[in-house]
C-alpha cells in the first residue's frame, strides 16, 4: 500500500484530484491532496512544500512508499516535498520540470514555450485546458480555481536535481497547453528519461481519472 500525494497546478485546488484519489483508495492506497497556498501573496516555495509534507504526513501509512504526483506548476513544488519526505517515487503528470536555480517565471522562455504554442493563441481556457472534460464539469473546475500569487514563481528552484526518488513523467497526448512534441523535448533534456504517454488533455485527472489512477498504480514497485 502506497501513500499518494497530489500536487496541483497554478491556481487550482486539491479537490480536483478526488476522482483519481478515489480510484487509488479503492485499490487500497492512501491519498492526500492539499490546497497549496497559491492565493497567499506571502507564500514562497518552502510554504508550498510545507503544505504537501504536512498533508502527506497525516495520511501516510506506517509502511509502503510515498508517491508524489505533480501536475503543471506543481512540478516546481513536489520535488521539494519529495526530498523532505524521502518519497520513493516522483511522478510528473504533464508538469513543469525545473532546473537548479531556475524560477517558474523564467521556465517559459527557457523551454521555448511561447514559440511552441503560438498557434494556440486564439483558444479560450476551456479549449486549451479542458477540451475533453464534460462541459459542466469543466465549467465547475474553472469556477473553483483561485488566483496564483507571484512570490513562489520568482524564487529559484533550490535543489541540484530530483533527489533519490524514482522519477516518471506521464505525457498527455491530447494536451493543448503543453503540446506533446514540446514536452517530449523538455522531458528528455531535463530529466533524461523517456516520457510515458497517456491519452487526455492537460487536465487528464478530470477527463480520465480511472485511466490515470491505473497508470499510477501500475508504476509502483512490486
Amino acid at each position: 500500500m502506497a501513500t499518494f500525494g497530489f500536487v496541483h497546478g497554478a491556481g487550482d485546488v486539491g479537490a480536483a484530484w478526488e476522482g483519481v484519489a478515489r480510484e487509488l483508495r479503492a485499490r487500497g492506497h492512501r491519498t492526500a491532496a492539499p490546497d497549496l497556498p497559491c492565493d497567499d501573496p506571502e507564500a514562497g516555495l518552502d510554504d508550498y512544500a510545507d503544505a504537501i509534507v504536512t498533508a502527506v504526513g497525516e495520511a501516510r501509512a506506517d509502511s509502503g512508499p510515498v508517491v508524489l504526483v505533480a501536475h503543471s506548476l506543481g512540478g516546481f513544488f513536489a520535488p521539494l516535498a519529495a526530498a523532505r519526505l524521502g518519497a520513493g517515487q516522483l511522478v510528473f503528470v504533464t508538469a513543469m520540470v525545473p532546473l537548479p536555480g531556475e524560477t517558474a517565471d523564467a521556465w517559459w522562455g527557457a523551454t521555448g514555450f511561447p514559440d511552441a504554442t503560438a498557434h494556440l493563441a486564439g483558444l479560450d481556457e476551456l479549449e486549451r485546458f479542458l477540451h475533453d472534460v464534460p462541459h459542466e464539469q469543466a465549467v465547475a473546475a474553472l469556477a473553483a480555481g483561485r488566483d496564483q500569487a507571484e512570490k513562489a514563481l520568482a524564487e529559484p528552484f533550490p535543489l541540484d536535481g530530483m533527489g533519490t526518488a524514482d522519477v516518471r513523467f506521464l505525457l498527455c497526448r491530447d494536451d493543448r497547453f503543453f503540446p506533446p512534441a514540446f514536452m517530449r523535448a523538455v522531458v528528455r533534456e531535463r530529466l533524461d528519461v523517456e516520457p510515458e504517454e497517456i491519452d487526455g488533455s492537460h487536465c487528464v485527472h478530470l477527463s480520465r481519472p480511472a485511466e490515470l489512477a491505473e497508470r499510477l498504480d501500475a508504476g509502483l514497485p512490486r
